[in-house]
């Protein structure tokens, strides 16, 4: 886990699939199957997350916590980042259904995007 953390650096891939994006927002999905993980990634823009279905999760962040969460269907946190700012970690599905989520990222957010490479892209 420490070697990819250390290279998570430039890693903006928040989901799985980058599902639309405009020159306002990018709308991800994230689909982790029981036991499948999301590697280190990192949070630089303004954006909210909601759980499509129900499940429990942990993550390992760059403050060196450990979180553990459940989230039901619904449910939504929205996080904002000052110039600079900015947010490391994983999330493993650790129940025993899958985990959807839809992250919305905001383009117009204090600090510039990470470039998202073509193959998360849908179509």
């Amino acid at each position: 886990l420490k070697r990819e953390f250390l290279t998570a650096g430039e890693n903006g891939c928040v989901g799985s699939t980058l599902v639309s994006e405009s020159d306002r927002v990018r709308v991800w999905s994230l689909r982790l199957a029981p036991g499948q993980r999301i590697g280190f990634h990192k949070h630089v823009l303004d954006y909210f997350w909601t759980a499509v279905t129900p499940g429990r999760a942990i993550s390992h962040m760059d403050d060196g916590r450990t979180v553990e969460a459940t989230y039901a269907a619904g449910s939504t946190a929205h996080h904002h980042y000052e110039p600079g700012a900015f947010k490391i970690h994983d999330l493993q599905n650790v129940g025993d259904t899958d985990l959807v989520f839809t992250t919305v990222e905001f383009l117009d957010s204090c600090n510039p995007p990470l470039n998202i490479p073509a193959s998360v892209r849908l179509g």
